[in-house]
């Protein structure tokens, strides 16, 4: 596969009758369309793009992947993303900055369109195919207000040269138009300057001899976004975890006062968020008499709407955002597990938990929810697992994909060796998915309440494991069963360094064209 070949040389000027042309944006269906154009235009360098790196690129930024159709089949394609250029600077590779050709590298917020590939059927060469998809980007450019597109360039008329002069000298000569190239000197001619030369861009490359061209055509209409004086994204996050001892309460106003304590102090540290464990609220069950552990916690139940509003209003008064640990939820008669995500600004919505555990689903009848979310927050995009959930790999890879920078975990675990199943996942599901994960439990005894004897408890904040993080990969962790706060703040550019630059990168290193974890459930 090579970058930006530009395979549209010899295009001339001739006029062509009986086609319909159309530009577009790329769709899944066209693939057939595209890996025909690709084996002919790659025979001799890999072929086409696997189905999986196409998909994901389309999915990514269906914007910037554009072609131009004939009568309803695709004759010529340009891939794209945008990058935060900063972050890779002009010494980079063709699959450091297209993730692989994952486009994984792509980042709504970068500043310059990088050009993945450009190819054409090669009878249709010569209807300015190629000029007419440079256009269509650089209109891109400027409807994104980014400031350049840049592209790595291919030189295949170099070998003829390589042993009378060096790649800047033919570089040179080809601008002069002393000698021609099938690609440079069709880009020069579309107002494209060559910066610099890249050395091993494209080390397959035989043609350039792992030689490239790094490529910028500036958009003068570029306005730099002047800073947001309020409300910028975050690069940092500050969070907090409470780690509950369970009591027994009298009342539900018991638990409210409790939980309101947990979120001033954290709120006067000045937190993004706070965590609470889940079933935070067990000790209300003690309340439901003499019943058994099936009406005790459909009785716990009775109380949620209460406490999360509750809640909702502290997250506003206080402003901090809060998730509520994980409190039961009756719906239609089934009962679910359920951690709300209050957020500063009034607003609240809930993640149900997908798998109960064992004794969930023996002692409660407790249902699995079928939607997986990730949520915007004014710190950073997160997602809520809830205890058991979180041994399942699959739901945080799946977050992953979405971008989700912070995991939060509330668990509620009765032995040591259940909180360390939950602790080794989150550690695990950091280090896979290149994310923060905080955990945040309970302990204690709730002797009134059947089936639920004593809990134990440590509470954490998890990193990636690599040189820019704790050498033990933990940011923080608690004392023990003992009642008390967790702070932490974490830095969110680190885990985007980490993704392309990292001693091990897992994200952009898995082989998507071999597997990829689907979600099935409800979107």
């Amino acid at each position: 596969m090579a970058s930006e070949t530009d395979s549209l040389e010899h295009e001339k000027d001739h006029e062509h009758t009986g086609h319909k042309l159309l530009l577009r944006n790329l769709t899944v269906s066209d693939y057939s369309d595209i890996k025909r154009i690709m084996e002919l235009v790659y025979h001799s360098a890999g072929g086409a793009l696997p189905e999986s790196k196409f998909r994901s690129i389309l999915k990514t930024f269906p914007e910037g992947q554009i072609c131009i159709e004939d009568d309803g089949k695709v004759i010529a394609a340009a891939f794209a993303v945008v990058v935060d250029y900063d972050k890779f600077g002009d010494k980079h590779t063709y699959m450091e900055i297209t993730g692989n050709i994952y486009a994984t590298t792509h980042d709504p917020r970068g500043d310059v369109l990088y050009g993945i590939d450009v190819f054409a059927d090669p009878e249709y060469r010569s209807m300015r195919v190629g000029r007419r998809l440079y256009e269509a980007r650089r209109e891109l450019c400027k409807s994104l207000n980014l400031r350049a597109i840049m592209a790595g360039g291919r030189i295949p008329g170099y070998k003829a040269h390589m042993n009378e002069m060096s790649p800047q000298q033919y570089i040179a000569a080809v601008k002069r138009k002393d000698l021609y190239d099938p690609i440079l000197t069709f880009q020069l001619s579309n107002d494209f300057e060559v910066k610099q030369v890249l050395k091993g861009y494209l080390p397959e490359d035989k043609e350039s001899q792992g030689y490239a061209t790094l490529l910028e055509w500036f958009n003068i209409y570029y306005e730099p976004e002047k800073p947001m004086l309020f409300g910028a994204p975050k690069t940092t996050a500050r969070i907090g975890c409470v780690q509950w001892q369970m009591r027994e309460f009298h009342n539900v106003d018991d638990v409210v006062k409790q939980a309101e304590y947990f979120i001033n102090a954290l709120s006067d540290y000045r937190c993004d968020v706070a965590l609470f464990p889940e079933f935070f609220n067990a000790p209300l069950m003690g309340l439901a008499g003499n019943g058994n552990s099936l009406e005790a916690i459909r009785h716990l139940a009775t109380y949620t709407d209460q406490i999360r509003d509750e809640i909702r209003r502290m997250a506003v008064s206080y402003n901090i955002n809060v998730v509520a640990g994980s409190m039961p939820v009756m719906e239609n008669g089934a009962l679910y597990n359920v951690a709300y995500l209050c957020r500063r600004d009034g607003t609240v919505e809930a993640q149900y938990k997908i798998h109960p555990t064992p004794h969930e689903k023996r002692e409660w009848m407790m249902e699995g929810g079928n939607r997986l979310n990730v949520f915007d927050t004014d710190f950073g995009k997160i997602g809520i697992l809830i205890c058991y959930d979180s041994e399942f790999p699959e739901l945080s890879r799946l977050l992953a994909d979405k971008d989700m920078q912070i995991l939060l975990v509330p668990f509620w675990t009765d032995t040591k060796n259940g909180y360390l199943r939950v602790r080794r996942c989150a550690q695990a599901r950091a280090i896979e998915n290149e994310c923060y994960v905080a955990i945040s439990g309970s302990f204690g005894n709730l002797p009134k309440v059947d089936n639920v004897d004593i809990q134990y408890g440590q509470t954490a904040v998890f990193s990636p494991s690599d040189f820019a993080f704790p050498h033990d990969a933990i940011m923080a962790e608690t004392t023990p069963n003992t009642e008390m706060t967790l702070i932490v703040d974490v830095d969110l550019d680190k885990l985007q360094n980490l993704k392309n630059e990292g001693s091990v990168r897992n994200f952009l290193d898995r082989r998507r064209d071999l597997y990829q974890v689907v979600w099935l459930g409800e979107e």
